[in-house]
């Protein structure tokens, strides 16, 4: 299987944006992807205001042009996640899962949103204008299942033990990390994920900046089970992609069955 990760520098232009995605997932067939993974707001990267504006219905213009590509494209595309217009007048943080024919195969809302103020950092507070989801997300993916995840989900491992359990052996991370937390944290915690869960992680990126004073990591990269980095795109707009050794992680499972030794019998917390 061969997948691709997209890396944008999305602004407050979703027409632009759009149209970046488009040519992305061109390139990702170009490379013979059957998967590409756009990254998180690939619609819109801006003010909270300008992003409660950009909200659409799903189905809606945006998820529709996606669609039409995947089918145009024979791809599979994760459409990393755009902001989906909700009942409460906030938004959801969505990720949209289309197979081949452009059918939206699976859709998860980001479950932990981004609540944070680092010393000396901008301020970041997701929950103003975002509704957090409320379940865990599997689909399949050319046979193979995928657990679904947006940017700061990879700091809760437990989320992606449960993909694990669900049978997952890819895990899909559309990601806009900061520039300060990527640099110490990013890869770490990517590879930490897929060696734990002897999974592939592919992981897509937004770079640079979107407002003044507000810039995001990039290096998008593919990683396998062992923790090895396929691929990486430090910088710029563009896309990485890797052929996946499906074969290796059935050895590795295998071979160190970490994932068969686990004490399930005693994992439970106690009282005192």
């Amino acid at each position: 299987m061969r997948v691709a990760a997209c890396q944008m520098n999305s602004r407050g232009d979703k027409a632009a944006n759009l149209a970046t995605a488009l040519d992305l997932l061109e390139a990702a067939a170009a490379e013979g992807a059957d998967l590409a993974v756009l990254p998180e707001y690939f619609d819109y990267l801006g003010t909270d205001e300008g992003a409660l504006a950009a909200a659409e219905p799903i189905p809606g213009p945006l998820s529709a042009a996606i669609g039409d590509q995947a089918r145009r494209l024979g791809l599979w595309v994760l459409a990393g996640s755009l902001h989906a217009r909700a009942a409460d007048g906030r938004c959801s943080n969505a990720s949209l899962l289309f197979d081949r024919e452009g059918q939206v195969a699976a859709r998860y809302d980001k479950l932990h949103l981004f609540d944070i103020g680092l010393a000396g950092q901008p301020s970041y507070r997701e929950s103003a204008t975002v509704g957090g989801g409320d379940r865990v997300v599997t689909a399949e993916v050319e046979g193979l299942r995928a657990g679904l995840s947006v940017c700061y989900d990879i700091r809760f491992p437990e989320l992606y033990r449960l993909h694990m359990l669900a049978g997952a052996r890819l895990l899909l991370v559309p990601a806009a990390f900061t520039r300060h937390t990527g640099r110490a944290h990013w890869e770490l915690l990517l590879r930490a994920r897929a060696v734990e869960n002897q999974c592939f992680v592919i992981a897509a990126a937004q770079v640079g900046e979107s407002v003044d004073g507000r810039a995001c990591f990039g290096h998008s990269m593919i990683i396998d089970p062992w923790g090895e980095v396929l691929a990486c795109r430090p910088e710029g707009v563009g896309i990485v992609a890797a052929t996946l050794d499906l074969a290796r992680q059935e050895a590795l499972r295998a071979e160190l069955p970490a994932l068969a030794n686990r004490r399930a019998d005693v994992y439970r917390l106690e009282a005192g």
